[in-house]
Formats: C-alpha cells, structure tokens, sequence
C-alpha cells in the first residue's frame, strides 16, 4: 500500500485498478486525512465519489485528544493583503505570535467541548466547536483526475489543499493499478475497496459487496475502534445502510466493474469506463418496490442483504 504524507495531509491508495480492454481507463481509491477547513473547497470536485468521517460519529472524548495534541490548522501563516492569495507569509514575532493565538483557540474549544460533553451534550453539538481545529478522514474514488489536479495543483490554490493535491498526485504516481479482467461474476474483475485478496477467495462477490460497502462508510477496513472486522458485523452495517428507507447510497459508489465489449454500458455515473456498484442496488430496490406494490404488500420494503 502507497501511503505517503504532505505537509497537512496523509495519502493512502487504497485500491487502484485498470480496465483490461481497449480504453484501459483506470480507476483509484483514496484515503485522505487533511485539515476539516478545506472539505468544502474538496467537495466541489463533482466527478469525486466520496465518503468522510463525521461530527455526528466520532466521540467527544477522542475530537478533544486530538485537538489537545495535534490540533489542524493552516501549513502557511499568510500575510494579510488585497485579493485571495496571500504569497507572503508571516515573519518572526508575527509569525510566531499568530501561531500561538491559534493553538490557545484550539485548548479553549477543547475546553468548551469538555464543558459540554460534562453536559451530556450530544457528539453532534460539543463537537462543532472543534471543527476549525480537526483532521477529517476521507474515501474518494474517481476515474477523472485532471481537472482536480489543475486546479488545485496550481500557486493559486490554497496552500493546504495544494498540499493535499499535491500528495494525492504522487501518491498516484507511485502506484501500480491491477488490470481488472473477466467476467462480472468474478470478484477479481471488481475494484472493491478494503477488500483483502484473501478475502476475495473466501467470500462470494456479493459478500464482497457488502463488506467494501461497510467499510467505506466507516472509512476504514478497521472498525470504528480500531479493531479488525467481523465480516457479519459489516453485513449488519451494509443492512442498515441499504436495506431500509430511506437509503443510504453513496458508500456503494466506490465499487467498480470495467466496462467492455458484451456488457451493458449503463451505471457509469459519474465515472468513466467502470459500472458503478450504486447503479445495481438501485435497480434492486426498484424491483423490490415494484413487486411489493404487484403483491399489494404493506407500504415500504425489505432489502434482501447477503448473508454468509
């Protein structure tokens, strides 16, 4: 695995494929982790599948620790001027005066969430006020880069998210894809992120699925505890993401096969060359929808997850 690491920022590829046919068009996943400040810079990238690490999830106790310890902030301390950019950058007791007014806002929020959290205030109100001094985790998977790459690669961008694009970029470099091959029953003919290989002899594809699907939503092959998976735990989360209304999709999108000559040319999504997982699962709820109401069964359905 490809992790390298940028001045804010860690880049780990996480799974990295090539169509095997004439377009040879190449997919890559990516696990990033970067100052919170620029996630919204990062999501107006709309070819990006994307998943991210919440406020809502995470534990008070644990945003608090790494706030206290290693709090995100800015990698260039920019120099107040006219325009967007700030190419100069603060010097000696400027500089140094800056960033110790950034790390005491960093241990009051610590200390105001604490405050809260003593409360009985929910994750999802003690932990706003330490965003501006957060890392998020993020899974991003794409088939189109460049327009990325320009962009942000580029002495206009914003010098975290520069960083970032930066690290992402040779990170790619570095990585060789596995060509992807045969028949769309095959697990090897799938870009499944998180996915061992010896898992992929072990389990059916559709297992496979799911467990991918889990733990792109967790961001993670660990669990939320750093513990190593249980496979019929994630087939639980899988349920809970897809198998009721209203459903929660987006952690599909990572899953790829490669399109080529004999299959169908739809579910590409926003990807290029690679059916998208997503496009399969909605067409099976829609199914199951349709027989539900053929049967005058009771409002709403039950997707039928895979099982061991």
């Amino acid at each position: 695995m490809i992790e390298l690491q940028g001045k804010g920022c860690t880049v780990k590829v996480i799974a990295d494929s090539v169509a095997h046919n004439k377009d040879g068009k190449r997919i890559t996943t990516l696990q990033l982790r970067y100052w919170r400040a620029i996630h919204s810079e990062f999501m107006t990238h709309r070819m990006f599948s994307r998943n991210a690490s919440s406020s809502r999830a995470i534990p008070v106790a644990k945003m608090i620790e790494q706030v206290r310890n290693d709090p995100a902030g800015p990698i260039h301390w920019g120099k107040n001027q006219p325009g967007m950019q700030a190419h100069a950058e603060l010097e000696g007791d400027l500089l140094t005066g800056t960033q110790a007014y950034w790390r005491e806002a960093a241990e009051k929020a610590a200390r105001y969430a604490e405050c809260m959290m003593e409360l009985g205030a929910a994750k999802q109100v003690a932990n706003r006020i330490l965003e501006p001094f957060q890392y998020i985790s993020v899974i991003v998977t794409a088939t189109e880069w460049d327009n990325f790459f320009a962009l942000r690669v580029h002495s206009d961008a914003q010098p975290e998210i520069h960083d970032l694009a930066l690290t992402m970029q040779k990170a790619m470099a570095q990585s060789k894809p596995v060509v992807r091959t045969g028949s769309w029953s095959d697990p090897d003919a799938w870009h499944l992120p998180y996915v061992l290989d010896h898992e992929r002899k072990l389990y059916r594809l559709d297992v496979l699925q799911a467990l991918s699907t889990a733990r792109n939503a967790r961001v993670s092959y660990l669990t939320h505890d750093g513990a190593e998976p249980i496979p019929e735990k994630d087939l639980e989360l899988y349920e809970r993401l897809v198998g009721a209304e209203p459903l929660h999709a987006s952690p599909t999108e990572h899953i790829a096969a490669p399109l080529s000559q004999g299959h169908r040319t739809g579910g590409q999504k926003n990807f290029v060359g690679w059916h998208q997982y997503r496009s399969d699962v909605e067409t099976r709820i829609e199914r199951a929808k349709k027989v539900a109401a053929e049967a005058d069964l009771p409002t709403g359905y039950r997707f039928a997850s895979p099982r061991m």
